[in-house]
């Protein structure tokens, strides 16, 4: 018998810019980033589908930093956001598979990248000291073809989740948890030890319309004789992710012992069938098994070592690194370490008070000087990681990394020349993306708009809202949150009070741009209400800030009192309802409107004086998403002004290559892959449908450079076949996709390449 080596297969030599190793949303971000700087990108995937535990082969809720509602105006832009919009629109039904075309479609439709699935990586090649180690290729095999190949690039970026690569090529890393006394954590335990959170495989199921049997296999769980049935929430509605909590492996090693954590999961996963089918409990004779996971989704393993490391600290108190390239706002969710089969609940949690930042210094290798890291491998204690870990989060992160990659090739530095050297060229490139970042200016001076002399047709000046739609019963306090630009000199509100009575009302500042709950009370009043129905009453609370921001308008609880409500939402208007915490609960949020009737509406209210929070100078430079305000141009109403308009002027010309729109797709909208909770419309109602641009050159001749009907995306970028010298530029509205007013974020005006 003749015996053959695997050596024989010729190595295959892949050239490229960046190697992405690891294709879930943090890898796809990365290589999508990277290739739209112009990279030569190979994104090296070792499953035959990308997204990770997003994937139809695990179907995670994709979650971020909305925190399913908790964080306002907080859902991602850049390359996360046009996921989940694109996703809203061709797939309202959450179908996994779909997702699965979301991912590769935008993959696909870069033609920099080079996608490489069922590709395994198994050798690295790094060398130098272990203080400043380079990757010259990374090695693997690809399952189906029996391929061997060899990707060789200048940059690197692991996004494995495992940390594969890093681990292979000598990177500092760290497993398990840290203790108190090393970061000064509260939640961390008092002795570090190798305890991290579990895996999870997740099943579905269906009704047939007739009974179904089912044998359970010899290896299934008696979950009778666990915690799971008094402690673990199971009902026959449940699907997917509603079974998070089927969790284990967190005492052991999950990469050494994932085979074992697998067989333990999928047990529990047909005890717990067992118990709904035939515990004669559940009313399931008709529910069938229709789908069960057969690969682990991993939460947690390698964290490598940055040059900072990000601490629960950088999370609760929102730390506004002056390198920040990434945001996140799901709460500090640790789970414990038995799992499913812990006595205790299966999360905590504890919210920021907002969005908190991400900084560059995390996502590259302290010691490997050509390593990016991008998900939840990056540089974070375990108490950070448990907010940083979700899969949006992600997947902003690896835009960051991709864009830092591409940067550091470009610029021929290391990623930490970059960050302390090209910091500038950083933030321009995230504004121009429109990616995940807070509170950073545009202020590009390629972008010729923030020279122009703007105007508008109109601007919408008096915010409120008087129809009514229902009725809001103030049995609890109510908190309104409401643009103030430049003073607030007090409101009206439509109410009913059943007897003569008072309402108090405070004024709060937030705290911080990017927060929306109350900070410090800093006016208040308290005004008399007569009995009577549907009345207008004034609220003469008047505050001035120093800078326009938002302000937390709090309507004391008063149960003789109801609030109108309105129809729809306004702009920047944001109503959120309170509740008292138990002791059980003291880092979870008391005020919320996910999942309440105050949410998509408003109480029907008119602010006393005009406001500026939507002059046409907003959508130019300034802020891309809301940050101490809307940060938008809005104009009247159509029925007024039916074709409104941006203007941009110059003197004297400039050449202008590309011209780009951010148009308003409502980032308080907490839209998600597989809809653990449903968006009623397939296009964001907020969304310009309709528009066109003109430019008018120095004979003053105008040419009409794009003209749209049917847009559903936020982000619009018109490259023009030949530079144009340009006195002014028109952004014309004729259309949106529900509301009621054109809304601009941004208009830009790019410098011709030379």
């Amino acid at each position: 018998m003749t015996s053959y080596d695997v050596d024989l297969i010729p190595l295959e030599t892949v050239h490229s810019d960046i190697t992405v190793v690891g294709g879930g949303l943090a890898g796809v971000c990365a290589a999508l980033a990277a290739a739209r700087q112009g990279m030569r990108v190979s994104l090296v995937q070792n499953r035959p589908v990308l997204g990770g535990n997003s994937s139809s082969e695990v179907r995670v809720w994709v979650c971020g930093a909305t925190a399913h509602g908790v964080q306002h105006y907080a859902r991602e832009t850049g390359i996360m956001g046009e996921l989940f919009v694109e996703n809203q629109f061709t797939n309202p039904e959450g179908n996994p598979y779909y997702w699965d075309l979301v991912l590769l479609e935008a993959v696909r439709a870069e033609s920099g990248i080079e996608l490489f699935l069922n590709t395994d990586v198994r050798d690295v090649e790094a060398e130098g000291p272990l203080e400043n180690r380079q990757i010259r290729s990374v090695s693997g095999w690809q399952m189906g073809s029996e391929r061997r190949l060899q990707f060789r690039s200048t940059m690197y970026i692991d996004a494995s989740g495992d940390g594969l690569v890093g681990f292979l090529a000598g990177a500092r890393y760290r497993t398990g948890r840290e203790s108190r006394e090393e970061y000064q954590e509260s939640w961390a335990p008092v002795s570090a030890d190798a305890e991290t959170l579990g895996s999870t495989i997740l099943f579905y199921v269906k009704d047939v319309g007739y009974p179904v049997k089912y044998v359970p296999p010899s290896f299934a769980r008696d979950i009778t004789e666990t915690s799971i049935p008094t402690l673990r929430d199971i009902h026959k509605g449940a699907n997917g992710c509603d079974y998070w909590w089927i969790e284990w492996g967190g005492d052991r090693d999950v990469v050494a012992h994932n085979e074992e954590i697998r067989d333990e999961l999928q047990a529990a996963i047909y005890g717990i069938w067992d118990y709904l089918k035939n515990s004669g409990k559940f009313d399931a004779d008709n529910l069938t098994l229709e789908w069960i996971g057969a690969v682990p989704g991993k939460r947690e393993y390698r964290r490598f070592l940055g040059d900072h490391v990000l601490t629960q600290h950088d999370v609760l108190d929102q730390t506004p690194f002056e390198d920040r390239v990434a945001f996140g706002g799901w709460s500090i969710d640790l789970h414990p370490p038995g799992g499913m089969y812990a006595t205790e609940k299966g999360s905590r949690h504890w919210h920021p008070d907002g969005n908190y930042h991400i900084p560059l210094r995390s996502l590259y290798s302290q010691n490997v000087s050509n390593m990016w890291m991008a998900g939840r491998n990056i540089s974070a204690t375990h108490v950070a990681f448990g907010s940083t870990r979700v899969m949006a989060t992600c997947g902003v992160i690896g835009e960051a990394a991709g864009l830092g990659a591409a940067l550091s090739a470009q610029q021929g530095c290391t990623p930490r020349e970059l960050a302390s050297e090209h910091l500038d060229e950083v933030r321009r490139a995230i504004v121009r993306t429109d990616a995940s970042v807070l509170g950073v200016r545009h202020d590009d001076p390629t972008d010729h708009a923030l020279a122009a002399r703007i105007t508008a047709t109109s601007q919408l000046t008096g915010l409120g809202a008087s129809a009514s739609s229902g009725r809001w019963e103030l049995i609890s306090s109510l908190g309104v949150v409401v643009p103030v630009d430049p003073a607030l000199e007090g409101i009206e509100l439509l109410i009913d009070a059943e007897r003569d009575t008072e309402l108090t009302v405070d004024v709060h500042e937030v705290g911080r741009p990017q927060n929306y709950v109350p900070h410090a009370q800093v006016a208040g009043v308290c005004v008399q209400v007569t009995a009577g129905t549907a009345q207008w009453i004034t609220v003469p609370v008047r505050w001035q800030p120093s800078t326009p921001q938002n302000a937390f308008l709090v309507l004391h609880a008063n149960s003789h009192i109801a609030v109108h409500t309105s129809p729809g939402p306004l702009p920047g208007v944001v109503a959120l309802t309170y509740r008292e915490l138990s002791n059980e609960e003291p880092y979870t949020e008391q005020w919320r409107a996910w999942k309440q009737v105050l949410h998509r509406t408003a109480p029907c209210l008119r602010l006393a004086t005009a406001t500026g929070a939507f002059a046409a100078e907003k959508a130019v430079g300034g802020y891309s998403r809301p940050w101490a305000g809307p940060q938008m141009w809005i104009s009247e109403p159509l029925t007024e002004d039916p074709e409104p308009q941006l203007h941009l002027a110059w003197d004297p010309v400039v050449s202008i290559g590309e011209v780009a729109v951010i148009f308003d797709d409502d980032l308080d909208e907490d839209l998600i892959n597989l809809h653990h909770h449903r968006t009623p419309f397939d296009v964001l109602p907020t969304l310009v449908s309709d528009y066109r641009i003109e430019v008018v050159d120095e004979a003053g001749t105008s040419t009409v450079i794009a003209d749209v009907t049917a847009n559903r995306m936020r982000h619009r970028r018109h490259r023009l076949p030949q530079p144009v010298a340009a006195t002014s530029l028109r952004l014309v509205v004729t259309g949106t996709n529900g509301v009621p007013q054109a809304r601009v974020v941004s208009l830009r005006a790019w410098a011709a390449e030379e």
